[in-house]
Order: structure tokens, then C-alpha cells, then sequence
């Protein structure tokens, strides 16, 4: 029997090659020269003639009122929309999981939204939430939960509730569909034997599934946590990324092509590295537990 190969054995490194090659060339130059520039004062008209100005901007970043409250956009967007996608994504997921007449049909159908590219996703949505032809206004005014229209995108207080709310209809097929694949890996006995047994299902659900499961949940809540903390399109498409939805990605957008101040738009995208990367350490150990569990 032939043995397994080490991390060390030179061929996985030949194998890796060409995708670390095309990582290196793709991500790694760019990437070099964003934190290059978030060090001068560079700007869109002239990249050639640039200023080394150290942590000016860094300093800049860190008193900048705007910016604060894009950062506070978009964590709030990631606390309450992560969360939500989960649950709703496990209520469809243990749906899916039933057998039942049509069960593929049904698969198919949910992951319709999460399908449609999140550019359309958001000019459909803003076209339902105008106060003046939305459909959603009109619904509820012939349903009198509503007096008026309601400026759902217009408005400082409904426009983050509304870019929420839409982003967890687009997002919540992906949830479901990544803890649909989590309950298909575990053991089905423990189902069987659960009602043998006559257990309750919410019961099994807190006792048996959910124990079970944690590792897909953790894994899954970090890789939407990842997703949505780049959330720009959506933002930028619904809301025209107004002072009261601005997020990060939005707000190193606006600095680096409106106000084609380079330098300081590298040090926001930069700094919404950092915050990738904290997520992405804060996944390694449980990527690395759940490929232990797998040996």
C-alpha cells in the first residue's frame, strides 16, 4: 500500500503552482500596489508623480465622521442579516431535507432569488419599493396596514431596514442550501432512532440536529459574514449609496472614482482588508476542526 502524501511532499507544491501563479498575478500585484498607494497622496489623474506621505491617511481614516458611520452601516447589515439568513436558511433547509412529492422542484424554486444577479435583484426591488408606482406601497395601501406610501428607500430610517430586508431574500437560498448539504452528511440512524424513540422534533432539533450541525452553522455564518461585509452592489444600486446606507465598500468607491483621491480610497479598501482577514482567522480553526473530523 502506497503511503499518503505529507504537506511537505514537493508535488503537492507542483500542483498548487499554477493556481498560486495566477494568484500572485491577479490579486498579489494589485494588491501591493493598493497598499503602496494608501502610503501617498495619490490621485486617478496622476499615479506616476506621488508623494510618500507615511500614515497620513491612516490618521486621516481614523477621525473621519464618515467613514464611522459607513463602517457602522455595514456591521449593522452583517449582525442583523447573517443571523436572520441563518435561521430562515435552516427553517427552508429542514424543509428540503423532508421527503415529499416535488421536493426537487421545490430545491430549484428557492434558490431562484439567490440566482438572479444581485445587480437586477436591486433595480427590481427598487422599482417595488417606490413610494410613487411601488407595488409593495400599493399592496399595503389596499390592504390598510398603511395610510400613505411609505419613502422605503428615500427615507434615513427605512433605506438600511430595506437594503436588509432585500439582502436577506436574496441570501437566504445560499444559507439554506449550505446547511441543506450540512443535514445530508450527518447520520440518518440518529433520525431513525430519534422517532423510534417517539422525541419530539423540537426536541431532536435542539438535543440532536443542532449539536450535530454546529460545525456547518459556524462555517456557514462566517463564509455569509465574509460575503456581506463586501456588500457594495446592492447598497450602491438601491440607494444610490446615500450618507444613511453608505457602507465600506461603497464609501473606498466614492473616494477613489468620485473623488478620484486614490490614496485615500487605497487606505479604506486596506482597512476593509483588515476586517476580511480578522473574519478569515477567526474561520481557520474551525475549517481546520472540521477536516480533522473528516480523517
Amino acid at each position: 500500500m502506497q503511503s499518503k502524501s505529507t504537506p511537505t511532499d514537493p508535488f503537492n507544491w507542483l500542483f498548487l503552482a499554477p493556481c498560486l501563479l495566477v494568484l500572485a498575478v491577479c490579486a498579489g500585484w494589485p494588491l501591493l500596489r493598493t497598499m503602496f498607494f494608501s502610503f501617498t497622496d495619490a490621485t486617478l489623474d496622476n499615479l506616476q508623480q506621488t508623494s510618500f506621505i507615511g500614515l497620513d491617511n491612516f490618521i486621516t481614516l481614523a477621525r473621519d465622521q464618515e467613514w464611522w458611520k459607513a463602517a457602522l452601516n455595514t456591521f449593522t447589515i452583517v449582525i442583523i442579516s447573517v443571523p436572520l439568513e441563518t435561521v430562515l436558511g435552516l427553517v427552508v433547509a429542514l424543509i428540503l431535507h423532508k421527503n415529499f412529492r416535488g421536493r426537487g422542484w421545490m430545491r430549484a424554486i428557492v434558490l431562484v432569488p439567490w440566482a438572479i444577479p444581485t445587480i437586477v435583484s436591486a433595480r427590481m426591488w427598487g422599482w417595488m419599493l417606490n413610494d410613487v408606482y411601488g407595488i409593495i406601497n400599493e399592496l399595503l395601501l389596499r390592504a390598510s396596514i398603511i395610510d400613505s406610501p411609505v419613502p422605503w428607500i428615500a427615507s434615513n430610517t427605512l433605506s438600511l431596514i430595506s437594503i436588509i430586508l432585500v439582502d436577506v431574500w436574496k441570501t437566504t437560498p445560499y444559507m439554506s442550501l449550505l446547511l441543506l448539504a450540512g443535514l445530508q452528511s450527518l447520520p440518518q440512524d440518529c433520525f431513525e432512532a430519534a422517532e423510534v424513540d417517539g422525541i419530539s422534533f423540537g426536541r431532536m432539533l435542539f438535543k440532536v440536529i443542532l449539536p450535530l450541525l454546529k460545525p456547518t452553522l459556524i462555517v456557514s455564518m462566517i463564509f455569509r459574514a465574509l460575503d456581506a461585509i463586501r456588500i457594495f452592489d446592492l447598497v450602491y444600486v438601491l440607494s444610490s449609496g446615500n450618507n444613511a446606507t453608505t457602507t465600506m465598500s461603497v464609501y473606498a468607491r466614492r473616494h477613489l472614482v468620485d473623488y478620484a483621491d486614490v490614496g485615500y480610497g487605497s487606505t479604506i479598501a486596506i482597512v476593509l482588508l483588515f476586517f476580511i482577514v480578522f473574519l478569515g482567522i477567526l474561520y481557520a480553526p474551525f475549517y481546520r476542526k472540521k477536516l480533522q473530523s473528516l480523517d
